[in-house]
């Protein structure tokens, strides 16, 4: 239980880190709702998954790869946002990747 409460954190974290900017940008409510709950799932996922890479490559996948629908919808109306997405995904998902790795395995 331990694991997946900080897991829980690391992914509150990332959303958060995502989130401001967001908000910042006075971006919709649904849109920052959406990209906060993306990375709270993705805290508990990566740290869990079973891939022999390290942490923070992982996490670059997998959030890459959450990302794919996402950025499909998104490219028809707006196909700048695509960039600071994938940076987002680049470097939150390496840190959710390297803490899950660091805090969730360690226990």
């Amino acid at each position: 239980m331990k694991k997946i409460v900080i897991a829980l954190i690391i992914g509150i974290a990332a959303g958060i880190v995502d989130v401001v900017p967001m908000i910042a940008q006075q971006l919709n409510g649904y849109a920052c709702a959406s990209a906060f709950v993306h990375w709270v799932v993705l805290g508990l996922i990566i740290p869990f998954i079973g891939w022999n890479l390290k942490g923070w490559l992982k996490g670059i996948l997998v959030s890459l790869l959450a990302l794919l629908p996402v950025m499909i919808l998104v490219s028809e109306k707006e196909p700048l946002s695509l960039i600071p997405m994938t940076a987002f995904s680049l470097v939150l998902g390496a840190a959710v990747g390297w803490a899950g790795e660091k805090w969730v395995k360690a226990v």
